[in-house]
């Protein structure tokens, strides 16, 4: 007879410690196992065999399966599609209750109402957790119920919600014991699954240190002056809870502001789903873009001609992050002065950036090309001269990562700043009287 028990579903919450459904799911009255899928759906859109992001989930594995094997427990680990997987388990296992925590991305809920069906027929209870934001769906709106999509009353509203309780940890640890035991189950290879392994260093989870420099410093992209947490936010390496309680502890105001930016991408998401493939604001749906592919290869390998434009895709390419302020440059300069649409930098990132999430990212792009929810107004077009002279005085980021700049015999510009914004304020302008 195979022992009843409850599994815990991890996906983007790899951590033991502050996890909303496994802390419910060890206070149900089964022992609980543990589950990842690595999921066929996803990981055949990615073209890279060596993307860094795989290694990351991985080796986190790794550390999650020692963590579990001191306390007699292990990690259940599937390769294949949902559908695929979870087959397998049932079949293996007398499973009573499934756990897991909310994911707010289009193909997630349809991933997840297809599992919540299937479970419901065969009589096992699906329960899902909020986790990865403070506040999400309909518990921040405005008066009227409806949701906000300006920025700045949404996070008046935040603040004021916020107390002890939404940033107090889950006590995991308190109902541990009530793990499944077992064996280690066999780990698929990397190898098994088509990739292998990447030599990408990732950041430290530890940022409690640079805190006070990012508020002072964090528009300058030479200085250490960022978290760099976006990477454990995004796979859950880090509570959100713990990040939200260290800001208020170290009255990190403006580091606070960044976590409540990311919980409100979350919400225009979840509310508005049609801005994962188009524009918040229908009308920049009409924009005639030029999509000229050469010059979007320069743009994709940093040979723009602009310095700073430029060192952003090199320190992107060649680590999976871009400092932020570079981000809003770069963002504007392939919409505003190359007139290239948006989705096709948000896609760009989306395979390169180690920190991608789809609702900042696709916040992050529509607010630069100026067709978002409180995004930056069309006629705004940042100067990328300018811009370098204010952030990047001494020239420090650009000649760290585009020394080519060191040089008086660099790359022509592709564009005129003058030129490209008059033909800008034209072609919006067109889209937007239609």
């Amino acid at each position: 007879m195979k022992k009843e028990l409850s599994i815990c579903w991890l996906r983007r919450d790899l951590r033991l410690d502050d996890n909303a459904a496994l802390y419910h799911a060890l206070k149900s009255p089964y022992p609980v196992l543990l589950l990842f899928i690595f999921d066929k759906n996803i990981l055949q859109k990615l073209d890279d065999k060596s993307d860094a992001r795989v290694t990351f989930i991985y080796q986190t594995l790794q550390e999650l399966e020692k963590q579990l094997q001191k306390k007699g427990s292990a990690i259940l680990i599937k390769y294949g599609t949902p559908e695929e997987a979870w087959t397998e388990v049932l079949a293996a296992q007398n499973v009573k209750s499934v756990f897991t925590n909310h994911d707010y991305e289009p193909y997630a809920k349809e991933r997840d109402d297809a599992l919540a069906e299937f479970l419901s027929s065969e009589g096992i209870l699906f329960k899902t957790c909020k986790d990865q934001v403070i506040f999400e769906k309909d518990e921040v709106v405005k008066p009227d119920g409806k949701p906000y999509t300006v920025f700045t009353p949404y996070f008046r509203t935040w603040q004021k919600k916020l107390d002890s309780f939404y940033s107090k940890s889950y006590p995991v640890e308190k109902y541990i014991q009530n793990l499944y035991q077992t064996a280690a189950y066999p780990f698929p290879t990397l190898a098994d699954m088509g990739f292998e392994l990447s030599d990408r260093k990732f950041p430290s989870k530890h940022f409690e240190t640079k805190l006070a420099a990012y508020e002072e410093r964090r528009d300058f992209p030479a200085d250490d002056a960022t978290s760099r947490i976006g990477l454990h936010l995004r796979f859950g390496t880090i509570s959100i809870r713990k990040a939200v309680q260290t800001a208020i502890d170290q009255h990190a105001e403006k580091w606070l502001s960044e976590l409540a930016w990311r919980d409100f991408y979350m919400m225009i998401l979840w509310h508005f789903p049609h801005i994962a493939d188009h524009s918040f604001k229908p009308a920049y749906d009409n924009i005639k873009w030029r999509n000229n592919e050469q010059e979007f290869k320069a743009w994709c390998e940093g040979k723009t001609g602009y310095p700073i434009v430029d060192a952003g895709m090199h320190q992107l390419n060649e680590t999976g992050y871009m400092h932020n302020r570079v981000r809003m440059i770069v963002g504007s300069f392939l919409t505003k002065h190359l007139l290239i649409d948006w989705r096709w930098g948000e896609a760009y990132f989306a395979e390169k950036l180690l920190d991608y999430e789809m609702a900042s990212n696709i916040g992050g792009w529509q607010w630069a090309c100026g067709c978002g929810n409180d995004a930056a107004p069309y006629f705004r077009v940042f100067n990328p001269e300018l811009q370098a002279k204010k952030f990047d005085p001494k020239n420090e980021y650009i000649y760290r990562w585009a020394p080519e700049y060191k040089n008086e015999k660099h790359i022509q510009p592709i564009v005129e700043h003058a030129f490209a914004r008059d033909r800008i304020l034209k072609v919006f302008k067109e889209a937007l009287n239609q």
